[in-house]
Parts: structure tokens; C-alpha cells; sequence
């Protein structure tokens, strides 16, 4: 397990603590893993908000850039603190996937001027509430807490599958090429991870997509073109967009906010549990959130998405148990380098996806386990097997059938109907409140 520790002397053993000093050279790569485990679910959510919003290449490439910048000076905030925000844990943030179905309600109908607007104040309503989490967090006891962690893993499931299959939407899904780029990826890596010693171990998502990488040039399925007429240097614009404000465009925006925060608790909480053996603080779990919100509200002031904590990375983490804040915060200025020097961006862009789901799928089912054990470290009463089961059961199995909305109301289906994790929250919060505590618990 990680350790909270504090080691003077700079060695590559203090990956393995919160913040012990690493040389920099060796603490590189491991940031580096984190970002390629991300970077391509970083700027998806604005390729597709982007395209149906009708924005122009250019802009779509500009918000790209944005994108890292954002990102990586979110994860430093997250790391390392500033001021109230911040768990100062190594969580890695990155644009939310979560918000991609409401902008593409919202953007089509008034504009992706009205987009930024809602994040803006969504944003700030999320940074607020995440500074009196201690007040309200008491509804998100940890058998809710664990039951939206494993929500969280099976979420990612199906988006790990699909990057496999080659992405979402690409001419080639499922072909041959993908299902072989992304079977050597994921043998390269637990090849690696079995064979390598000591730390090295832990860079096995990184030789692996590598491996794939190398393997996607030799089989010519690597796309330069994004590599065309891209700037040396380029610095992201204040406003480029006009926010605009309509009110139900905010309400539906706050209202997935509220979704996002519950992801972050949940992912703030499995990766104090997997790497640090321990209950996530009120003080972390407030950082975090309060970052979550403002973060994306300064991102709305650039033109970009909401950003949040990113599950993959979390999953990472307790995979490889590299818990070392230095280690991870070479990723956040990797990220943010890659937006001054778009080129960078451009060159990472091209990893094909089915590498990418090479590794993901075995970071993905990580957290499904870290949701399980979890679920077990708060015991296995029957009211703990109830909360988790039902609520799992209706969120898991309710949205594998979003037609059975239909009798709902637009934001309620926009919300629900294929977001599993924020019904198994809503359904966990409710069962906790409602069912009567048993008295070997009360004792």
C-alpha cells in the first residue's frame, strides 16, 4: 500500500509514498503513463460536443489545446493544493465525459455560447457545495460511497470495450486490425508486468501501448494528419466564446454537476482505499470537489468543458499502487506543455484507440474490484448486501434499458436513463436514509 510519509532522500522507492522525493528523470515516465491513460478521453467529450455545435475545425483544434492546459493545471491544484482547493491527493483530472449528452441537448438548441455559460455557473455551484461537503456528506455513507465506485468501473467497461473495438463511430469497428492491435496490447502489458522487477512493473500500461503503438505503424493504422499545419507555439484565448445565460440550460447543467461531484467522491474515495488503505478525509473529499467546480468554471472561461477527476487514472494508480504526488504531477506539466506546443498534442492524438483499450480494460476492471472491496470492508450485514445489491440492480440494470423512461420528462431521461452511476447513487442515498440501521451496527 502506499504510505503518507515523507522521505528526504530522493529515490525511485518513493513512488511508492505519498511524498517522498523521486529523481526526475525516473518520476517522467509515470507521469507520462497517466497521461496517455487519459488523453484521448480528454478531448473526445470536444471533438463530439464540438461537432454538434457546428464549430469549425480550427476551433475544435483550439479547444483541444485548451483541453491539456486545463487539465494539467487542474491535476496540479488536485496535487498539490492551492488555497482551499485541491485534495492534495495525485488525482488526475481531465474533460468529463459525463456532460457530453446535455451539451449535445443544450448546444444544438441554443448555442454552445449557452454551453459555457451553464458550465460557469454550474462550476460555481459544485466549487461551493464542495466547501461545506462536511455538512452534507454525511448522506454519503461508505457503502454508498463504495457502491458508486463499483457503478464507476462497470461504467467504464463498455467505454474501454468500445476503444478496443477501434472507438465509437469509426468506420472499422470491430475489424480484425483492432481486435489484434488490442489483444497484443493487452498481452504486451501483463507480458510486461509479470516479467519486469521491482518498479519496473509498474510502468506496464506504458510498454504496452508503446508495443501497440509500434505495432499500429507497421500495420499502417496510424493517422498523421492531425500532425498538418500545426502551430509551434499557441496560447489560448480569454473568452473566445460570449457566455450566454438560459435558465434551463443551467438547471440541467447544475443538475449533472451534482452527478459529477458524486463521481469524484467515489473516485477520491477509491483511491485513498486502494492506495492509501484508508477513508478519504472531509478535508479531501472538499478539496476535490471545490476544485472539480471552480476549475471548471475558469475551463468555461477559456471556451472548454467541465473538467472532473478521471476514473482511469484512479484505477491506474491502484493497479501500479504509485501513489508519489511528484511522480503524478510530471503528467500534470506534461499535459500543460503539450497545450503551449501543440504538436505534442498532435503526436499523442494519433494513438490509435484500439491500443488504448488494450490497457484500459484492465484498468477499468480494477476499479470494479476496488468497488467490491470496498463494499466488503464495510461489512457484509444484510442491510450493507441490500443497499448494494438493489442499488446496484437498478442503476446497472434500469440504464442497460433507457427505453423505459420514455414516461419521464426530457432532463429526467437526459439525467437517468443511460448514466448508471447517477442512479446508483440516488437509489444508495435513499436506501441508507430509509432502511432502518441494525443494532450490531448502532453498537
Amino acid at each position: 500500500m502506499g504510505k503518507k510519509t515523507t522521505d528526504n532522500s530522493v529515490s525511485i522507492d518513493n513512488i511508492y509514498t505519498l511524498d517522498g522525493r523521486v529523481p526526475v528523470g525516473k518520476a517522467v515516465p509515470f507521469g507520462l503513463q497517466h497521461v496517455l491513460a487519459m488523453f484521448v478521453a480528454n478531448i473526445a467529450p470536444i471533438m463530439i460536443v464540438a461537432g454538434v455545435c457546428g464549430l469549425s475545425a480550427q476551433d475544435t483544434a483550439n479547444l483541444i489545446q485548451t483541453a491539456m492546459m486545463i487539465a494539467g493545471l487542474g491535476s496540479l491544484i488536485q496535487i498539490f493544493g492551492l488555497w482551499k482547493l485541491g485534495a492534495r491527493l495525485p488525482i488526475v483530472m481531465g474533460i468529463s465525459f459525463t456532460f457530453v449528452s446535455i451539451f449535445c441537448y443544450v448546444g444544438p438548441q441554443y448555442g454552445y455560447s449557452a454551453v459555457i455559460g451553464a458550465v460557469i455557473i454550474g462550476g460555481i455551484v459544485e466549487g461551493l457545495l464542495g466547501f461545506f461537503a462536511k455538512y452534507w456528506r454525511k448522506i454519503i455513507a461508505p457503502i454508498v460511497a463504495a457502491c458508486v465506485v463499483t457503478a464507476i468501473g462497470f461504467s467504464l467497461l463498455s467505454v474501454g470495450a468500445s476503444s478496443f473495438a477501434g472507438g465509437t463511430g469509426s468506420e472499422d469497428f470491430g475489424s480484425w486490425q483492432n481486435w489484434l492491435l488490442g489483444t497484443f496490447t493487452l498481452v504486451a502489458c501483463i507480458l510486461f508486468n509479470l516479467l519486469a522487477k521491482k518498479h519496473w512493473k509498474q510502468l506496464s500500461v506504458l510498454f504496452g501501448l508503446i508495443c501497440g503503438y509500434i505495432l499500429a505503424l507497421c500495420m499502417g493504422m496510424v493517422d498523421f494528419s492531425a500532425l498538418e499545419d500545426v502551430a509551434v507555439v499557441a496560447v489560448p484565448e480569454i473568452l473566445p466564446y460570449k457566455p450566454e445565460f438560459h435558465i434551463s440550460a443551467i438547471i440541467s447543467v447544475i443538475m449533472i454537476f451534482l452527478v459529477s461531484a458524486t463521481e469524484t467522491i467515489g473516485d477520491t474515495s477509491a483511491l485513498t482505499s486502494t492506495a492509501l488503505g484508508r477513508e478519504a478525509t472531509d478535508e479531501e473529499i472538499s478539496g476535490s470537489l471545490a476544485c472539480d467546480g471552480f476549475a471548471s468554471s475558469l475551463s468555461a472561461l477559456f471556451g472548454c468543458l467541465p473538467i472532473t477527476s478521471f476514473s482511469q487514472n484512479v484505477g491506474l494508480i491502484a493497479m501500479t499502487k504509485v501513489i508519489n504526488r511528484f511522480a503524478i504531477a510530471t503528467g500534470a506539466v506534461i499535459m500543460i506543455v503539450a497545450g503551449l506546443f501543440p504538436a505534442i498534442g498532435a503526436v499523442l492524438a494519433t494513438l490509435p484507440e484500439a491500443v488504448l483499450g488494450g490497457c484500459t480494460i484492465m484498468m477499468f476492471g480494477t476499479i470494479v474490484i476496488s468497488g467490491l472491496q470496498m463494499i466488503g470492508n464495510c461489512g457484509f450485514s444484510q442491510r450493507n448486501i441490500t443497499i448494494a445489491a438493489l442499488s446496484l440492480s437498478i442503476g446497472i440494470g434500469f440504464t442497460q434499458v433507457p427505453e423505459m423512461f420514455h414516461i419521464f420528462p426530457e432532463l429526467v431521461r437526459t439525467i437517468f436513463a443511460e448514466n448508471c452511476v447517477a442512479v446508483v447513487f440516488v437509489a444508495a442515498v435513499i436506501l441508507n436514509l430509509v432502511m432502518p440501521k441494525e443494532k450490531a451496527e448502532e453498537k
